[in-house]
């Protein structure tokens, strides 16, 4: 028994140190197929993600979604600190705890256990001691462990939400430029009323930078993925969609706007989603035709009124060819992603017209009065 016991505690120290070490100190993707991790986040978000589906679309559910992510840090961080407890435990029970441990009359695995956890969160009650020397060697290291545990959280928790509001802020760029939420037809409109229609290329420059930021952040740290925006109708992969809707359009042809800085920002945006298929596992969802984003007519009509605000699109056969090709190289990871992260994709062109977020507040009958309307003749 004892034997077993000190096998199980090496194995469950090796196992969560490694697993530790490649989520906070690796910078990279871990292709393992065995990870504490991974197991942590299926045995958790699945539940919750059939949770949140169960309730209603609206604000209730996109509040208990953005509850996920940071509490499922938590969580992930007190099982990597409950794990380490108990697999010193085990150690030292392994190797004996009658022979290893003084202070108490009868030596049982649950006094062995209290030592163990008083000495990783570094309490030094003393009640307790280690006797032998192998037992004193291995309660320093845990002590040591227990100190970088708590180093390594300090340091990894400002990192978690420096990204995530890098990635934030950026989201709130396209506010208003791009509508809430955000759609390729209105950065085209937007930019055509102002008649800066070169202004749609400093977008998908600063986008394609965004999207690399992205690639970086949320491959080193997938849990920001889980991390929702502070508004309902905006994400990270509305967003990212919206910026691939964008390019795939200017690359078929709108007339006074190069292509060339479109196709790196597609390059770019597409090897975002592309990956994070990847890292989450989710194969591409290639039957999209009962949820088509820009079907034939609705092709048609969105050409037509671009044209009524004084953008031309290409509407040849190669054209149109050139557009399907494009969006099948992108929207079947995007589907796939939204699917699983509970998200919504953005059309390439909304239904109606609605309020950006920043015209919009909560004392909406002021807002109402002739004094405070906010509308585009403002600008």
């Amino acid at each position: 028994m004892h034997a077993a016991a000190l096998v199980i505690g090496i194995a469950m120290l090796v196992l969560v140190l490694l697993d530790a070490f490649e989520t906070i100190v690796l910078p990279r993707r871990v292709t393992r197929p065995f990870r504490l991790t991974t197991l942590f986040y299926r045995l958790t978000w699945r539940p919750w993600r059939l949770l949140a589906r169960a309730m209603p679309p609206g604000r209730r559910r996109e509040t208990f979604l953005s509850f996920f992510g940071p509490l499922s840090l938590l969580m992930l961080l007190a099982t990597w600190a409950v794990s380490l407890t108990l697999g010193f435990g085990l150690l030292q029970w392994g190797m004996g705890a009658h022979e290893t441990v003084t202070g108490r009359e009868i030596t049982t695995f649950w006094d062995v256990l209290y030592m163990s956890g008083s000495t990783f969160f570094t309490l030094g009650l003393g009640d307790v001691l280690p006797k032998t020397a192998g037992a004193k060697f291995f309660t320093i290291v845990e002590c040591a462990l227990g100190i970088g545990f708590l180093g390594l959280i300090i340091g990894y928790l400002p990192v978690i939400y420096q990204s995530f509001s890098e990635r934030e802020r950026t989201i709130a760029f396209l506010d208003s430029r791009a509508g809430s939420p955000p759609t390729a037809f209105e950065v085209l409109r937007r930019a055509a009323r102002t008649n800066n229609v070169q202004e749609v290329v400093s977008i998908l420059q600063q986008f394609e930078s965004w999207a690399a930021d992205i690639l970086e952040s949320h491959i080193s740290y997938p849990v920001l993925c889980m991390y929702r925006s502070q508004h309902d109708n905006q994400s990270w992969l509305s967003a990212l969609t919206t910026i691939l809707d964008l390019s795939a359009l200017v690359m078929v042809g709108v007339d006074g706007i190069p292509p060339a800085q479109a196709r790196l920002t597609f390059a770019m945006a597409r090897h975002t989603v592309v990956d994070l298929t990847q890292i989450f596992n989710t194969p591409p969802i290639l039957d999209g035709k009962n949820n088509d984003r820009l079907p034939p007519e609705k092709l048609a009509a969105f050409r037509k009124a671009l044209r009524d605000q004084g953008v031309a699109l290409r509407d040849d056969a190669e054209a149109t060819e050139k557009l399907t090709r494009l969006r099948a190289l992108y929207e079947p990871h995007a589907r796939a992603l939204a699917k699983f992260f509970v998200l919504t994709l953005p059309p390439f062109r909304a239904e109606k017209e609605r309020k950006d977020n920043w015209q919009t507040s909560a004392w909406k009958k002021i807002e109402g009065s002739n004094t405070l309307m906010i509308t585009e003749e403002h600008f």
